[in-house]
């Protein structure tokens, strides 16, 4: 009789204590709902405070928007030929000089497509001083510490053999130069640095200052070296060297590239696509033939990272917890020198000053007509708050994918934790996409700007001053929405634009690399 008391009086006992043990834990598991991407910063997100949508009547709508008829609207098709050709081999390269004036390193620091500026300029210093320019030394950035060196992201040999008429090129110093290292440059004055370069220097700075000390020493190192060249009065020829080594001589090394292709095949041809299918059914067998073509995709650079977020100095709807956070690592990194902190979240966003979040440009692109039947690769090393600020883009894109959806992880094992490898494979997709749409303007969204220019590829450019003051205005409607944002891109669509003074030959390289048919 014990016994069976005992047996019944445990049941409820062990059910207050399972409920007990979920009131402990609900917090916990609610936090484990909604924790971000592992690259994304879970300290300025709880569970109790996730972004919610800040457009959420036109969210409302374009998630109900109707599927057009996808990929035959004038929004997928190519550029028209717009009287434009690459010219980067109608000056005739005069040959080598039979000696160099001596070895010329520099040392570049900054992410990958800064430091792909940085080489095009590297070669085209090199060819003003006639010297031989040393394979560049890449600085391992602070922010993603990633120490991948020039031959671990370009192929060295095909970079080399592409500028033998142009330059003199080593893969390393000799041996009587061996000292001649970062080391060596950290840990004094060296006569034979270069140190205060100035921004956009001339080629007469370099010839006055840089040739000397090859002259005397043999070598030079310039570090710093970003951004230390001119855009403008240099000659043709130079203007078209840099060009050649930035459309040309810049290859990824072949790892990234079958990477890259095996991405683009699987967003052309969708696994599960390519089955069989009866041939009695004439319209089953027109389906079949339909889905064996290839698909069309955009390539969508989501420029939205920490640092971005922090120095924007914009509220992204995160609450007080989102506020302080940005505040503070605003100040820990840049220690107050951030202009954007003396204005109103209203008065940057007016000015169209704050980067688009991914619900944002999600709108942008299907107020452009794009549907959910689009397939969208995103392009991003890190997003600000992860899946939490993600999902209403998810939930536009249905089809979105990345490398971490389209590649197993033995596949991305190489690029694992690398930067500037993981931008080398985005960037190398990017090139191979239909269309491309960069969220923020920066390095990654200039390079490609200027590289789909000088092949004739869409690009499509935010409308950034367009867009802020309508995002403010909370009253407008999906429909007045849709068509000011299709009106202020008509002309933002990849028709090319003339480089003016002082813009880089890199976003704009006609006219000085491209020629009128």
């Amino acid at each position: 009789m014990r016994f069976h008391c005992q047996s019944h009086c445990y049941q409820p006992l062990r059910r207050e204590a399972i409920a007990g043990l979920f009131v402990l834990l609900f917090p916990v598991l609610l936090l484990a709902l909604f924790t971000p991407f592992s690259h994304a910063s879970p300290s300025t997100f709880s569970g109790l405070n996730v972004p919610k949508p800040r457009h959420l009547p036109l969210l409302r709508s374009a998630v109900q928007r109707e599927n057009s008829n996808g990929e035959q609207s004038d929004l997928w098709a190519p550029l028209a030929d717009q009287g434009w050709r690459p010219c980067l081999e109608s000056v005739n390269t005069p040959s080598l000089p039979q000696k160099s004036e001596g070895y010329l390193q520099v040392f570049l620091d900054g992410g990958l497509n800064q430091q792909r500026m940085g080489i095009c300029d590297a070669v085209a210093v090199a060819k003003i001083l006639n010297a031989t320019l040393v394979i560049p030394y890449l600085e391992v950035n602070p922010v993603w510490q990633d120490s991948s060196s020039f031959m671990d992201i370009f192929d060295v040999d095909h970079f080399i053999n592409v500028l033998k008429d142009d330059i003199s090129i080593v893969k390393e110093l000799p041996d009587e130069f061996s000292w001649s290292t970062r080391e060596y440059y950290a840990t004094a004055i060296r006569a034979t640095r270069i140190k205060r370069a100035p921004v956009h220097a001339s080629a007469n700075w370099y010839l006055e200052n840089v040739l000397p000390v090859l002259q005397s020493y043999g070598i030079a190192a310039i570090s710093p070296f970003s951004h230390r060249l001119s855009f403008d009065n240099l000659l043709s020829e130079i203007q078209q060297l840099r060009c050649k080594v930035n459309f040309k001589a810049l290859v990824f090394v072949p790892h990234i590239r079958e990477l890259g292709d095996a991405l683009v095949h699987r967003l052309r041809y969708p696994s599960g696509e390519s089955e069989a299918v009866s041939t009695n059914d004439l319209r089953e067998t027109t389906d079949h033939i339909e889905k064996k073509r290839p698909k069309k995709f955009v390539v969508l650079h989501l420029r939205f990272d920490k640092d971005m977020a922090a120095h924007s100095a914009c509220d992204f709807g995160g609450g007080k917890a989102e506020k302080l956070a940005l505040a503070k690592y605003r100040q820990t990194i840049w220690q107050g020198r951030v202009l954007n902190s003396q204005f109103t979240d209203e008065e940057l966003r007016s000015q169209g000053r704050c980067p688009l979040t991914p619900e944002e440009i999600g709108l942008l692109l299907a107020a452009l007509g794009f549907d959910n039947n689009t397939r969208l690769y995103l392009a991003s090393h890190k997003v600000y708050g992860g899946k939490a600020r993600i999902s209403t883009l998810k939930e536009l894109f249905p089809l979105m994918e990345d490398k971490k959806s389209l590649a197993s992880s033995e596949e991305r094992v190489r690029i694992k934790g690398k930067a500037s490898l993981l931008a080398a494979v985005d960037y190398y997709v990017a090139m191979h996409s239909d269309i491309f749409v960069s969220a923020s303007p920066g390095n990654m969204h200039n390079a490609l700007l200027g590289h789909r220019t000088f092949e004739n590829k869409k690009t499509i450019r935010p409308n950034m001053a367009l867009l802020g003051p309508l995002f403010l205005n909370k009253n407008i409607t999906w429909l007045d929405f849709r068509q000011a944002v299709v009106e202020g891109h008509q002309n933002r669509q990849g028709q090319l634009r003339l480089r003016k003074p002082k813009q880089s030959i890199y976003t704009y390289p006609a006219p000085d690399s491209m020629c009128q048919a």
